[in-house]
């Protein structure tokens, strides 16, 4: 007792063919199939590299020699 022999899984397939017919469980598995093909095509796709990232942009801190004479805007000249 408690092992399943061959007559207990031909009994099981054939309940389970009676159930869902043999369209349904053919249908399943085409599902499942697409399922699998789009889950590698998205792997593949992470894999590919980035595109050409845009360069970074940074500010100068320092102050240039042009900007070091700075004129008031609004103020009257004297």
């Amino acid at each position: 007792m408690g092992s399943l022999s061959i007559w207990h899984w031909i009994v099981v397939i054939a309940v389970v063919l009676l159930l869902f017919g043999r369209g349904k469980i053919s249908d399943l598995m085409g599902d499942v199939a697409q399922g699998i093909k789009a889950f590698k095509k998205g792997m593949a796709d992470d894999d590919k590299p980035a595109e050409k990232p845009e360069p970074v942009k940074t500010i100068d801190s320092a102050p240039s020699a042009s900007t070091s004479q700075r004129t008031d805007v609004g103020s009257k000249a004297v």
